[in-house]
């Protein structure tokens, strides 16, 4: 059983704002910013520190179509091909319309991207036709995005930010919606434990669930707190089953947990290449883009070729890039990659495919309402519809900053009235911190790239029997813990329905994509404490220029 609720002392202290944000990315500052204004009060929580979220490990950049030649349109295109055919078509159309003036006003913001000649120098990525990836410091976009947004908020002195504060659950009012939520702070004073935040919306901008998996390129905060906590509170999960693994994943090791430090698909934009263990071209005659294929196309393409030769891993070839271009495009990775004892300008880089971003969440609108009244959400932690089966590589960003505004326009005209929070009657539990590795072991060997009718079940079994055991005590590891377990029920109940191989969901039992049977989307909701998944069928989106 999924607890509806999780085991929690009771408050200690209360507290009231307007508007909480939950999570200090991109997608969180950028709606707590857009908000500035027309709120009387916004409170950001964040469950580390500011700049500890997934925003500050983005590598290659932020796609618009910024460039000469290039237009939202193909943007389009690029897009609704990579997401395999289940993108929803308004919401891509939203993202690369509205996503050059986005951009510029993160620009506005203090963000400062490269430039060559005083013009922003753009570049291609995977699944891209068109150089249209703006980037800063070569490969530390999402640090300087971070940095930017963190000054703006610095200078909004009617943002709260409480740093190092986990979102237990939602409190709910008497028609069900919004009254406020629990949080957790690590603190000292008075805003210490577990206390209430009472408000009128709640927006989720959290990021994802990379921890679900023993090896990630997410941060370790990344434990789908929003999604369970939304699911919970009677909000839907869609496209869960669609979890990116990036192909150029550097390789430390077959014992190797956490947090795995990303090679960007920029690298290969560049010109790096996959190699095996021969020296054989992977990607040749696989794919027109070759090494710049879509990311679901990139990363079966070296884990067939791993099964095939029962080699842990592949290679990444970018020596004949040189020192001097590594230094000034990928100062970043090469340090990272130097740190790890491999060399990019004199050797080749292991590589294997990682978790690295699920392109499912909470089911939101294309105002990021999520049919909690009162709850909207944002980036990663959302499915707002624009990524499909497998997302377009430097969309999520875009997606973040698109999304936020869009929530800013709407959301002050929606402001719920106050309200105190009713009784909640929903079945508390936790589980025990101790069952996390278990988890992730389950989640990786049978809910991974790699997915079957005998493993999902085998799963199912393995997931239901640690959720009988709901004799955690309360603390942040037993609340990660559930969420995380929570999340995997989830998801691997949504994998399991889809009976096709499409973009990031690879089933070798139905190893053929199914038009006819299952283009469309899976929900998942909580009932009675078990996850159960519905599916809607809507027209293939693979592409076009409408």
């Amino acid at each position: 059983m999924i607890p509806s609720r999780l085991t929690a002392p009771e408050p200690g202290w209360t507290t009231r704002a307007d508007v909480v944000i939950v999570g200090s990315g991109i997608a969180g500052l950028t709606a707590a910013l857009r908000l500035y204004g027309q709120v009387d009060k916004i409170l950001v929580v964040t469950k580390d520190v500011l700049n500890a979220g997934s925003t500050q490990w983005a590598q290659g950049g932020i796609a618009a179509a910024l460039g000469p030649g290039d237009t939202p349109a193909q943007h389009e295109h690029d897009t609704l091909v990579a997401g395999a055919g289940v993108c929803d078509r308004e919401a891509v159309r939203v993202l690369v319309n509205e996503g050059p003036e986005a951009v510029h006003e993160l620009i506005s913001w203090g963000a400062v991207f490269d430039q060559h000649d005083g013009v922003l120098s753009l570049t291609r990525e995977g699944g891209h036709h068109r150089d249209r990836i703006a980037h800063a410091g070569g490969d530390a976009t999402g640090a300087e995005i971070q940095r930017a947004l963190i000054a703006a908020v610095e200078r909004a002195p009617d943002i709260e930010v409480i740093q190092h504060a986990l979102a237990v659950d939602l409190l709910p009012a008497d028609d069900g919606g919004v009254a406020g939520v629990t949080v957790h702070v690590l603190g000292e004073g008075q805003v210490d434990g577990v206390g209430r935040v009472l408000c009128r919306s709640v927006v989720l901008a959290s990021g994802g669930l990379g921890q679900v998996f023993s090896q990630s390129t997410n941060p370790s905060v990344a434990t789908g707190d929003g999604m369970a906590l939304a699911l919970r509170a009677g909000a839907g999960l869609r496209d869960l089953e669609f979890v990116q693994f990036h192909p150029t994943v550097m390789w430390l090791g077959a014992h190797s947990e956490g947090q795995q430090p990303l090679i960007s698909e920029a690298v290969r934009g560049e010109g790096a290449f996959l190699v095996d263990w021969e020296g054989r071209r992977i990607m040749e005659g696989v794919h027109d883009l070759a090494d710049l294929a879509p990311r679901d196309v990139v990363a079966k393409a070296i884990t067939r070729r791993m099964n095939d030769t029962g080699r842990p891993h592949m290679w990444l070839d970018a020596r004949h890039l040189g020192g001097a271009f590594w230094e000034r495009r990928f100062p970043t990775i090469l340090a990272t990659a130097r740190q790890h004892g491999v060399d990019p300008v004199t050797e080749l880089i292991p590589v294997a495919p990682a978790q690295h971003y699920a392109s499912g969440g909470v089911a939101t609108d294309l105002w990021g309402r999520a049919g909690v009244p009162g709850l909207y959400a944002t980036g990663e932690v959302a499915c707002s519809g624009v990524h499909g089966a497998n997302r377009l590589a430097s969309n999520s960003l875009l997606e973040g900053l698109v999304f936020s505004r869009r929530i800013a326009e709407v959301l002050p005209g929606e402001l719920r009235p106050w309200s105190e929070p009713v009784h909640d009657r929903r079945d508390a539990g936790l589980v025990t911190g101790s069952v996390r590795r278990h988890v992730q072991e389950v989640m990786t060997g049978e809910v991974g790239v790699l997915r079957s009718e005998k493993g999902l079940a085998d799963a199912v079994g393995d997931l239901d029997a640690l959720a009988s055991q709901l004799r955690g005590e309360p603390g942040p590891d037993a609340w990660e813990t559930t969420n995380l377990l929570t999340i995997s029920q989830a998801l691997t109940a949504a994998a399991a329905l889809r009976e096709e191989t499409r973009g990031s969901h690879w089933r070798e039992d139905f190893p053929e994509r199914d038009d006819d049977e299952w283009a469309g989307h899976i929900d998942v909701v909580l009932d009675r404490g078990r996850p159960q998944t519905s599916f809607r069928a809507a027209p293939p989106t693979d592409g076009g220029w409408e």
